[in-house]
């Protein structure tokens, strides 16, 4: 499999992964770029069929975003937003308000200890299978297993309010 193809399958998985995470969309498109240089750099020593680039990029990726992060310490959940005037507009009070929604399951995923939210987001945005992401963070498929579950079960819970039924 050549780059193109390898870029074509994973990068709108990383993409949308990194975005799921914390990064904001061009910062992710930054990271995706800078990722598939480094491998692109480095084809010579992957294998032929391109099995193992897939882990690799997020791992690049996850490295590359905790060295952005630590470099600017810039992210901030607020609970409020503020009017033009100086006063304080609160939150969105529609759940039908797309950025309402966006700002509650953001603050959702905050609350979730990051093995919960690392293992979720990499299961579902990824959509990396159970193995690659027991071998990325190195713990066994049975813990990721129980991650995600737990992820999933802390995610209701925090955003149960949203619910149909509520």
């Amino acid at each position: 499999m050549n780059i193109e193809e390898l870029y074509k399958t994973i990068a709108p998985k990383l993409t949308n992964w990194l975005v799921s995470t914390g990064s904001g969309y061009s910062e992710a498109c930054d990271i995706v770029q800078s990722v598939f240089l480094k491998i692109w750099k480095m084809r010579e020593d992957l294998h032929g069929d391109g099995s193992d680039v897939s882990g690799l990029a997020f791992t690049i990726a996850r490295n590359m975003r905790k060295n952005i992060a630590r470099d600017e310490a810039r992210i901030t959940l607020v609970d409020s937003i503020k009017d033009e005037d100086g006063g304080s507009a609160g939150p969105a009070q529609s759940p039908s308000d797309a950025e309402y929604l966006r700002m509650r399951l953001s603050a959702a995923f905050a609350k979730l200890p990051p093995v919960l939210r690392d293992a979720y987001t990499l299961f579902q945005v990824a959509e990396l299978p159970v193995r690659e992401i027991a071998r990325q963070t190195g713990v066994s498929e049975s813990l990721v297993k129980v991650r995600i579950f737990r992820a999933k079960q802390k995610l209701r819970e925090l955003l149960a309010d949203l619910s149909a039924e509520a």
